[in-house]
């Protein structure tokens, strides 16, 4: 990687656009990078991380800090340009960080506008510059990828901070592998040892849950073997101890062997006690049957005497059912005879009132008198039809001559009433037409004085805030006018302040002197006559408190000038926006408001009007509307009239000619309807009076021959009258219950017969009376033994099926243990190794330390071949895996003295020997880093502060060792403010600090050395 060109915008201090030609300066293969402090040399280097990485190193790129440039004037963007080359790719990479910037639009003020991006490529080919890409994540992994490596690794490789080289000398072995650990990307090894740990817990996780596991199914089997002798002496054990299983086992197989032996035991008394239970159950059926024999035949005896007792009943009740018997032959002629009265009573009845419906000269008369009187009155109704026909047309010719009336009078009315409408027409349609035309106008007038009247409005706000920001702007001037006095008096003591301090800074040099350590001027460690501090001496606290005032009234001018920028620009585009189209009038706050006033007035009145437009419109084309229907009507009307005039002529010719068939249909009666209905009545109570005459008739031939009938069924059935019959004839239900009582008096005595008849019943009649009741207690003994043995065989049975159950599950548990108690100390061993805290691990090296210690040893070898050469051959570094003390061992690093053939730690070092031992290992690890990020070439680097602790003859070796990089067409710059440098490398960057920023000069040859 080679560096061709850098341009830094409004970058840390640089205010206005650097350039630094890194091909100019490469040219000498040694440059020196210099200027006083705080003019930005770090920030040129910085510059470079930013545009490979978009960040840069250390807290300068913490949260709250910004890598703009205070300086930079409003309107210039912060941008950093690198061009470089990787292999044989030329590429530009030029980034912007997010940045505040001037709004453009809307209220006055600043927005964030979002970081940026862009990466070319130069094609030689055609000599033009190619887009590749503005996406920042597609960017970094390009440059990381081409680079090899991250962000760290290059401040560490490319940008050598002797400070942190000079610290790893004296660092601890735990500092050491921190550092390494980050440029030589370590993770995936603490990722494995990490991984085998996790492992490690997790086998070990898995085997704890396994034992405890079987240590609950321990605890379940002795909790089921209880009563049993094993269940006294439980598995004793804890979670991963290693003769668990087969102690659970072992206790197991003995349980199980208890609990077959109690089975058995309990087997033969549950045997025993159901033979006793039998027996016990065989006599108490024996004397329960006994006793139900004895109480039988006491029950027959009983029942024998009560049928005997109830014999005299029993014989009535047949007699009764014998004579009902007889009467029953009699019973269908009674029916007919109470059926023949029934009906005779009910003729009678309606003969009598149809007798008191009849005039007193038919009363008396027969069926065939009345039959014949009907039959002439329906002649004298037939003869009555034409006449009501007319009747009911005559009605409905009414009706019609009554509509027709109505009708001529709503005709009549409704053309009175549009002639009135119809003589006001044409001023009404006037007077409509003339409301829309005033309407229409109002309309186009509204939307012209609108059009006037926004404009004006915006002038009216304007010009009220042009007058608020005039008086806002002579306050902001004189805000700023108060800032400037202020910084510059600020200033002015703070730079009064610096060069007092400068004055006497030989003495605050020499306060910090010790004897034997070397001064940080000369680099001598002999101290003959420090100087002294005078009266008014100032220190660099007072220095640093004038700066950061100086710095915070700076701070204030710069925020008040941009505030009375921002007010004053608000004041003029108020004040252009008031001026509108008439330049050359300023009007006031108060002619504008009237001007909106008298505007909105007339807006409002025509736009009221233009609003009455539709209404109008609708009112004139309703009154159109009407005027069509009121004439249409009006015809309507006359065509009706002289309809109805023709309609009314023909009903009455019709009505003359029905008025004489209803004089004859009316005869002496009010109308031909009333006629026709009383003649339906008298036919009616004809027709009704004869049936009632012929159905008396016929009801009493029927009585008379029923009682005949009667009289002879009670002569056949045995009975002297049919009175006697009809007393001897009981219901069914009377019948029914006889016949149950003489059924049940025979049931029962043939009941009793079979009882007393009964072999087995006479005979236990003679023994002793039973006693069930012992029997029975004997039976609840025995059963109650049964139980007992039945459930202590339960509970042995369940016992032994559970203990064989668990037994199972414990082996297969202890089976699927084994592979994980293998794998876990199979883990467990790799774990502690990697981990440094096996035995087998004697210098209790971890994982990443071992490969460290690998890179570390590489990287002394590598610095050895540049400090021999810069100490004369007398250093050499060495690496050393040695434990010291309690510490783990890996990451030691010692110097050979060549010249005594001792091994001392790098801390013993003095401040001289320390800078060109850390150059050496910075060197070195440089070219190591490059190797293992995949040798990417690296043709630029810097190197940081440290060459003032070298006396003359060790600067010109280190200067012969960074000028021999050259031979591999490296370029070195270096950083320092050693003046004796100034005059040894030709090749100069110098970074010029000025109150409007810093700048950067190119010198080279003698044009430098003079410099």
């Amino acid at each position: 990687m080679r560096l061709h060109r850098l341009e830094i915008t409004a970058f840390g201090p640089f205010g206005t656009t650097q350039t630094v030609d890194f091909d100019t300066l490469s040219a000498a293969g040694l440059f020196l990078l210099h200027g006083p402090t705080g003019a930005g040399k770090t920030s040129v280097l910085d510059a470079v991380c930013f545009a490979l990485y978009g960040s840069v190193p250390g807290v300068r790129q913490s949260p709250g800090t910004s890598l703009r440039s205070d300086h930079a004037p409003v309107g210039t963007y912060t941008e950093v340009l690198l061009e470089l080359s990787v292999g044989d790719r030329r590429l530009e990479i030029t980034r912007r960080p997010a940045q505040q910037r001037p709004k453009k639009r809307g209220t006055p003020g600043f927005t964030t506008e979002k970081a940026q991006t862009w990466l070319r490529e130069y094609d030689p080919a055609t000599g033009t510059w190619a887009g590749l890409s503005r996406s920042h994540q597609e960017i970094g992994e390009e440059i990381t990828q081409l680079l090899g490596m991250s962000r760290e690794q290059f401040c560490q490789v490319v940008l050598l901070p002797q400070g942190d080289f000079a610290k790893f000398l004296r660092a601890d072995a735990e500092a050491r592998g921190k550092l390494l650990g980050r440029l030589f990307d370590t993770r995936r090894f603490a990722a494995v040892e990490e991984r085998l740990a996790d492992l490690r817990r997790a086998a070990e996780q898995q085997v704890r849950d396994g034992d405890e596991r079987l240590l609950a199914l321990a605890h379940r089997m002795t909790q089921a073997a209880g009563g049993l002798e094993a269940a006294r002496t439980p598995v004793e054990g804890r979670p991963g101890d290693p003769g668990l299983a087969e102690s659970v086992l072992t206790w197991a197989a003995v349980a199980r062997t208890e609990a077959r032996e109690a089975l058995d035991i309990t087997g033969v008394r549950f045997t025993a006690a159901e033979h006793g239970q039998t027996s016990a159950r065989a006599a108490l059926d024996a004397e329960k049957e006994l006793a139900d024999r004895q109480a039988r035949h006491a029950d027959a005896l009983r029942r024998r005497e009560q049928l005997t007792a109830r014999t005299p009943e029993r014989d009535r009740h047949q007699a009764a059912l014998d004579r009902s018997l007889k009467a029953e032959r009699v019973a269908p002629a009674l029916g007919l005879r109470t059926d023949a009265e029934r009906e005779h009573a009910a003729a009678h009845a309606a003969r009598e009132r149809s007798r008191a419906l009849l005039p007193t000269d038919l009363a008396d008369q027969g069926a065939e008198h009345l039959s014949a009187l009907e039959h002439r009155l329906r002649g004298e109704l037939g003869g009555l039809d034409a006449a009501r026909r007319a009747e009911r047309r005559s009605a409905a010719l009414a009706e019609e001559r009554t509509a027709l009336v109505r009708e001529a009078r709503a005709d009549e009315d409704a053309l009175q009433d549009a002639a009135g409408w119809l003589a006001d027409w044409e001023p009404r349609r006037t007077a409509l037409a003339e409301r829309v035309l005033a309407a229409t106008d109002a309309a186009a007038r509204a939307e012209h004085l609108a059009g006037r009247l926004e404009p004006a409005r915006r002038r009216l706000d304007a010009a009220s805030r042009r007058d608020t920001l005039e008086r806002e702007t002579a306050a902001a001037e004189a805000r700023l006018t108060d800032a400037r006095e202020h910084r510059n008096t600020a200033h002015e003591t703070w730079l009064d302040v610096k060069s007092r301090r400068l004055r006497g800074i030989a003495a605050e040099l020499a306060a910090t002197l010790a004897e034997g350590e070397a001064c940080q001027v000369c680099g001598s460690t002999a101290h003959p006559d420090p100087a002294r501090t005078t009266d008014g001496h100032v220190d660099r606290a007072t220095e640093d408190a004038a700066y950061a005032a100086y710095t915070r009234a700076d701070e204030a001018r710069t925020a008040a000038e941009r505030d009375r920028d921002l007010t004053r620009a608000a004041w003029s585009a108020a004040r252009t926006e008031v001026l509108g189209a008439e330049p050359g009038t300023d009007p006031t706050v108060a002619e504008l408001a009237v001007e909106v006033e008298e505007l909105t007035r007339l807006h409002g009145e025509a736009h009221a009007l233009a609003g009455q437009a539709h209404g109008a419109r609708e009112a004139l084309a309703r009154a159109e509307r009407e005027h069509e229907d009121r004439v249409a009507a009006q015809r309507e009307a006359e065509r009706r009239a002289a309809a109805r005039t023709s309609r009314r002529e023909a009903l009455e010719g019709e009505q003359a000619s029905l008025d004489e068939e209803l004089v004859r249909g009316r005869g002496e009666f009010a109308s031909v309807a009333e006629h026709a209905t009383r003649l339906e009545r008298k036919i009616a109570i004809l027709v009704e009076a004869a049936g009632d005459v012929r159905a008396a008739e016929l009801a009493a031939q029927r009585l008379k021959e029923a009682d005949d009938r009667l009289a002879d069924a009670a002569y056949r059935a045995g009975f002297t009258t049919p009175a006697e019959a009809r007393d001897a004839l009981v219901g069914e239900a009377e019948r029914r219950d006889l016949q149950r009582r003489v059924d049940a008096w025979q049931a029962e005595a043939a009941a009793v017969a079979d009882r007393l008849a009964e072999p087995g019943t006479a005979a236990a009649a003679v023994l002793p009376p039973a006693d069930p009741a012992a029997a029975e207690a004997a039976h609840t003994a025995a059963e109650r033994r049964l139980r007992q043995a039945a459930s202590e065989l339960a509970a042995a049975r369940e016992r032994a099926t559970g203990l064989t159950g668990l037994s199972r599950r414990a082996g297969t548990e202890v089976h699927r243990l084994g592979p994980l108690r293998e794998e876990y100390d199979r883990v467990a061993r790799l774990a502690a190794l990697t981990a440094g805290t096996s035995a087998e691990n004697e210098r209790r090296m971890r994982l990443e330390s071992y490969v460290l210690a690998a890179r570390l040893e590489q990287v002394a070898a590598a610095a050895t071949a540049r400090l021999q050469r810069m100490s004369s051959g007398r250093y050499t570094l060495v690496h050393s895996d040695a434990r010291s003390g309690g510490k783990r061992a890996g990451l030691g690093l010692h110097v050979v003295d060549a010249w005594t053939g001792n091994e001392r730690d790098t801390a013993t070092l003095s401040g001289g020997e320390t800078f060109f031992a850390s150059l050496a290992l910075a060197l070195g690890l440089a070219d190591v880093v490059t190797d293992e990020a995949g040798g990417v070439r690296l043709d630029t680097l810097f190197i940081d502060e440290g060459f003032g602790s070298l006396d003359e003859q060790t600067l010109d070796e280190v200067l012969d060792v960074l000028d021999s990089l050259r031979e591999r067409d490296r370029s070195v710059g270096i950083v320092s403010h050693v003046g004796d440098l100034r005059r040894r490398v030709p090749a100069q960057l110098e970074v010029v600090k000025a109150r409007h920023g810093s700048a950067v000069r190119l010198r080279t040859g003698g044009d430098a050395l003079s410099g």
